[in-house]
C-alpha cells in the first residue's frame, strides 16, 4: 500500500498530539476511527450519564468518517467499551438509535476503567468506502 492510499484526520483532541495518533485513518476501502469518548476539547459531555456519553462519542466518530465523505450507512463494525456492566442497556439504546438501520457487527466489552474516571464509554467505528451493492 502506497502512502497516497493512506489518509489521516485529526479532531483536535489534545491526546492526539501528546500520544501521536489520528482520530481516523483511511487505508484503501477501510476507514477506522480510534477510541472516542464524550470529550470535546477539555469538556466531558454527559458526565455521569452513559447514554449521553455514548451519543456524543458515536457522534464524534461519525463526524470523523464524514471527513471521508461517509455516513452511518458505511459503518460495518463498532466496538463499545464500558466502565460498568450496569450501563449496557443505556449504551445499547444509544447504539440502536443511531445504527439500527445499518446493523454493523458490534462488540461490547466491560473494561477496568479509562484514563479519566469520569469516562463511562469509549467507542471505535470501522467503515467501508467501497462500492455499495444494489
Amino acid at each position: 500500500m502506497t502512502s497516497e492510499a493512506v489518509r489521516r484526520v485529526q479532531s483536535g483532541s489534545p491526546w492526539e498530539e501528546s500520544f501521536g495518533f489520528a482520530r481516523a485513518v483511511a487505508a484503501g476501502d477501510r476507514v477506522v476511527v480510534a477510541g472516542t469518548t464524550a470529550f470535546k476539547g477539555e469538556v466531558l459531555y454527559g458526565e455521569g450519564d452513559p447514554y449521553e456519553q455514548a451519543k456524543v462519542a458515536f457522534g464524534t466518530a461519525v463526524e470523523a468518517i464524514g471527513e471521508f465523505g461517509l455516513g452511518i450507512e458505511s459503518v460495518v463494525r463498532t466496538r463499545v467499551y464500558l466502565a460498568h456492566t450496569r450501563d449496557v442497556d443505556e449504551v445499547g439504546r444509544a447504539h440502536k438509535e443511531l445504527f439500527d438501520s445499518v446493523r454493523p457487527a458490534t462488540t461490547l466489552l466491560v473494561v477496568e476503567g479509562f484514563v479519566d474516571s469520569r469516562v463511562l464509554v469509549s467507542v471505535e467505528v470501522e467503515a467501508y468506502r467501497g462500492a455499495v451493492d444494489s
